[in-house]
C-alpha cells in the first residue's frame, strides 16, 4: 500500500514538472516569435521609410524634361527672380537661369557697346538689364535651363575704316554709333511694336516679328496719338499729335510696347509716331 502511495505520488510529481517545461518552452517560443515579428516590422517600416524619403524628390529633380534648343533672334524679358522669358519666331518660351549660365552682352546687359556681344555678364547683371526693358538676345536652354544667353548687337556694323579709306591697324571692329557716324545705319520706314531696350536705343519690329534696332537723338520727332502720350481724341481740346519727350517713348514703350510707325536714317530715327 505504501509502495502504491509513493509511486502515485512521483508520478503527479512528473506529471507536473512536464507540464512545467511544456509551459515554459511555449511561452519561450510565443515571446520569440513576437520578437522576431516586431523587429521584422520595423526593419520594414525602417526600409520603407527609407526608401520613401530619397525616392521621389531626388527622382523628380532628375528625370527633368525641360525645354532643349536654341532661340535665335528672340526677345528676352524679365518674369521672376532666376526666371525669364524669350520671345522667339512668334512664340514665348520661359527659362532659368544658374550660376553656370554663361552670359555675353554688347553694350546693353553689361559693359560698352560692343559688336561682337563677347563681354563677359553675370546673371544679376542679365536680371537687372531686363528689369529696364526687353533685351534682343539668342538663348541656348538645355532641361528648361539657359546655358548661355548672348545679347544680340545693333545692326549693320562693319570693319573699322580711317580717314584714307583703308582699314585701321588694329583691324577692330567698329561699333554701332561709329558706323552710323560712317553712313553705314541702316534706311526705311518701318511698321510695327516699338519696344525699349537701352537709353538712346529701341527696336520695332516687322509684319514677321523680326526686331529692327535703332536710335533716338535730339532731333527724333516723337508724336503721341494715345499711344506714347497725348490721347485719341483730335477734336478742340483733344491731345492727340502732340509731340512725346524721350521719357514718354521710353515708359510707353517698356514691357508689352506701343504699335507706331518709325522712320530710320541711317539707323537713328527721324519720326515715330504712334497709330492709337
Amino acid at each position: 500500500m505504501a509502495s502504491t502511495l509513493r509511486a502515485k505520488s512521483f508520478l503527479v510529481a512528473a506529471a507536473f514538472l512536464a507540464g512545467t517545461t511544456l509551459l515554459t518552452a511555449c511561452q519561450g517560443d510565443t515571446e520569440g516569435a513576437d520578437s522576431s515579428s516586431k523587429t521584422g516590422a520595423a526593419a520594414a517600416a525602417g526600409d520603407s521609410q527609407k526608401g520613401g524619403a530619397s525616392a521621389a524628390p531626388v527622382g523628380a529633380a532628375a528625370k527633368s524634361k525641360g525645354v532643349s534648343g536654341t532661340f535665335a533672334g528672340g526677345t528676352v524679358e524679365y518674369l521672376a527672380p532666376g526666371k525669364h522669358i524669350v520671345n522667339a519666331n512668334g512664340k514665348e518660351q520661359q527659362f532659368w537661369v544658374a550660376e553656370d549660365t554663361k552670359v555675353y552682352g554688347a553694350g546693353t546687359i553689361c559693359g560698352k557697346l560692343n559688336p561682337a556681344a563677347d563681354t563677359p555678364c553675370t546673371v544679376d547683371d542679365l536680371e537687372k538689364a531686363l528689369k529696364s526693358g526687353s533685351i534682343a538676345a539668342d538663348v541656348v536652354m538645355k532641361d528648361g535651363i539657359a546655358s548661355k544667353v548672348t545679347e544680340r548687337p545693333a545692326p549693320d556694323e562693319g570693319p573699322a575704316v580711317d580717314d584714307s579709306g583703308s582699314g585701321s591697324g588694329a583691324g577692330a571692329p567698329e561699333s554701332a554709333i561709329d558706323g552710323i557716324n560712317k553712313g553705314k545705319g541702316v534706311n526705311g520706314t518701318w511698321f510695327g511694336n516699338v519696344k525699349y531696350l537701352a537709353p538712346g536705343k529701341f527696336t520695332v519690329s516687322d509684319m514677321k516679328g523680326t526686331e529692327q534696332q535703332f536710335f533716338v537723338a535730339e532731333g527724333t520727332e516723337i508724336w503721341g496719338y494715345g499711344g506714347i502720350c497725348g490721347d485719341e481724341n483730335g477734336g478742340e481740346g483733344g491731345q492727340a499729335g502732340i509731340e512725346c519727350t524721350e521719357e514718354e517713348l521710353k515708359a510707353a514703350t517698356k514691357g508689352t510696347g506701343v504699335s507706331a510707325e518709325v522712320v530710320i536714317v541711317n539707323g537713328i530715327a527721324t519720326t515715330i509716331r504712334d497709330d492709337h
